[in-house]
């Protein structure tokens, strides 16, 4: 009798336990929750955008910033839910490839990221009155509603892929991510109190660069140049 209750006893163990933990891997909601809160919290970058905020409002007041700052979010809530909700329509409509929005993206990336490597920006700073609205260009877009976060909106609102209420879900995690944005941009006072002017100068140089190389990543990604491009099967 001994050995058959010891080969039984693991049995209904291992049983037991199993259950419980397949019951919580069995949650596609929270699954996607995380999922959908990685990628768009990774395409729209909220701490490397409290630093180029920083830099490109080191010249305004406190309530100038504050102001830029919401009304940069604003604009790009209205950018990225424009793109969850008609962009796929649009772009299967004019038969434009997801592909091409990326190595268009790529490209406005650059080209402000040269403007802040030479110094250009720092005349817009000066004179935002005669120059463009730091709010719309380059804050809303490319900063906040970059060509990855627009991409990633329209990704994870796919029509054919997602329900009406996954679609809900994902988004309600942008606007949690858009809110916690705003609030680090609220902090890039601290930050411009620790490096002051000339320090957001050269900030601006470094952003510049990295932009530029992340414009680079984006369009050679795009067009599968080389090893950035997805392996390729023989």
């Amino acid at each position: 009798m001994l050995p058959t209750l010891t080969r039984s006893y693991p049995r209904h163990f291992t049983f037991y336990v199993a259950e419980p933990l397949s019951s919580i891997h069995m949650s596609p909601l929270l699954i996607k929750i995380s999922k959908d809160f990685a990628t768009i919290w990774t395409t729209i970058d909220p701490i490397g955008n409290v630093a180029l905020f920083a830099g490109l409002t080191a010249l305004l007041t406190r309530k100038e910033r504050h102001l830029t700052a919401l009304r940069a979010v604003i604009y790009a809530t209205i950018i990225l839910v424009g793109a969850m909700t008609a962009g796929q329509v649009i772009l299967d409509a004019i038969g434009i490839h997801m592909h091409s929005l990326k190595v268009a993206g790529g490209v406005i990336l650059f080209l402000f990221g040269v403007q802040m490597l030479f110094g250009k920006m720092d005349k817009a700073e000066r004179s935002p009155e005669e120059g463009r609205d730091l709010a719309v260009f380059p804050l809303a877009v490319p900063a906040i509603a970059g060509p990855g976060a627009m991409m990633a909106a329209i990704v994870l609102t796919d029509n054919d892929v997602y329900t009406v209420p996954e679609r809900i879900e994902t988004g309600i995690v942008l606007l949690v991510v858009l809110l916690l944005t705003y609030l680090l941009l609220l902090f890039s006072d601290a930050i411009l109190r620790v490096i002051g002017r000339q320090g957001a100068s050269v900030l601006v140089r470094v952003m510049g660069l990295i932009l530029c190389s992340l414009a680079v990543e984006i369009v050679l990604t795009a067009l599968a140049v080389g090893s950035w491009g997805p392996a390729k099967g023989p």
